[in-house]
């Protein structure tokens, strides 16, 4: 039986990921492709195969389709992910799942009680080093994890420097968009989920008034665990990586915290060191292939929705630390309250 997607926003990230992500599944097809320009849907359908263009999205959720694909800008979100629940179509949405942690457990309701699947497009943990890093840590290979480290501040590409650099309203700022994937990163590899976190936030001179290009987090887990993690759009020349150092042993992971299945894992205990090997397969494929197998019945979702809340209400966190400038409690049920 195969799945039938819908497009919900012409994005640069469907075009050079997903759509041949969607593509390389057996059971995968796109069938239509909604922007609010009908000139640029079609424009995008043509460019990319894609048979259908529309440009509302009651047009797209009567077409032919069993599941969305969200990539519109953060604000619209929400409504678009409620719509297409309510019509019974399943639902994998690009992080954060909407502007507020509220809402986004809204979401997660309406897809249970639909019976629809929620995913939320977490791709790092689809990454082979993430794994690799995960399955060390859980078989002991460091003994017990003590602290970690994540360096995810790069240069935002020009093509990709509009609202996240100039629009609050439509969730523009590193930390909807570093921050939340640095949330899910550590709570996927560490097996744990954070629990409080401090953090600053910059404007080192790209991002317009009222948006940070820059933070800094320390983050303390349920097990004891303390980590810090540095998400920028403004290094050019900063390297990007991953360390968990534990009783018995650390991980170095370098180039890792990437969109490409690239990068290295080295472990070092009293031993010596060994390079981790691990599977190199396409992180939005690997992705596509566990949604397809959970609208089968067949597991989750590499990220679900409930994830999807962990990492925002983290991230409403990070952001209410940098304003009040005190540390702030993570708890996904009540949204972030200091």
């Amino acid at each position: 039986m195969s799945v039938r997607w819908g497009l919900i926003g012409a994005s640069t990230i469907a075009r050079q990921f997903m759509i041949d992500a969607i593509r390389a599944q057996a059971d995968g097809e796109i069938v239509a492709v909604m922007s609010s320009s009908q000139e640029r849907a079609a424009a995008y359908a043509g460019e990319n195969g894609i048979p259908v263009a529309v440009s509302t999205l009651d047009a797209l959720l009567n077409a032919d389709i069993d599941a969305v694909y969200i990539s519109t800008t953060n604000e619209l979100h929400l409504e678009q992910a409620l719509a297409a629940i309510k019509a019974g179509k399943h639902v994998l949405c690009e992080k954060p799942l909407a502007l507020s942690s509220a809402d986004a457990r809204k979401m997660v309701a309406a897809a249970k009680a639909a019976g629809v699947v929620l995913g939320t497009n977490h791709h790092l943990r689809n990454a082979g080093a993430h794994r690799a890093m995960r399955e060390a840590i859980a078989a002991g290979r460091i003994g017990k994890p003590i602290a970690a480290r994540v360096f995810h501040s790069v240069y935002l590409p020009e093509n990709l420097q509009g609202w996240r650099i100039t629009r609050p309203e439509a969730g523009g700022g590193v930390v909807l968009d570093i921050t939340v994937h640095d949330a899910d990163t550590l709570r996927f590899v560490l097996g744990d989920d954070p629990v409080e976190i401090s953090a600053f936030t910059q404007s080192a001179g790209m991002a317009g008034s009222g948006l940070e290009d820059g933070a800094m987090c320390i983050w303390r887990f349920k097990s004891g665990v303390i980590a810090q993690s540095h998400e920028g759009f403004t290094t050019k020349f900063a390297g990007i990586g991953f360390e968990v150092h534990g009783s018995d042993g650390s991980l170095f992971a370098s180039n890792v915290m990437t969109q490409k299945p690239v990068g290295s894992v080295l472990l070092r205990t009293a031993k010596g060191e060994e390079e981790l090997s691990f599977d190199r397969e396409d992180l939005y494929t690997r992705s596509l292939r566990r949604f397809h197998a959970a609208i089968h019945g067949d597991g989750q979702p590499s990220a679900t929705g409930e994830d999807g809340v962990w990492s925002l209400t983290s991230a409403e966190a990070a952001l209410q630390s940098a304003k009040t400038g005190k540390a702030v409690a993570i708890d996904p049920k009540l949204g972030s309250a200091s």
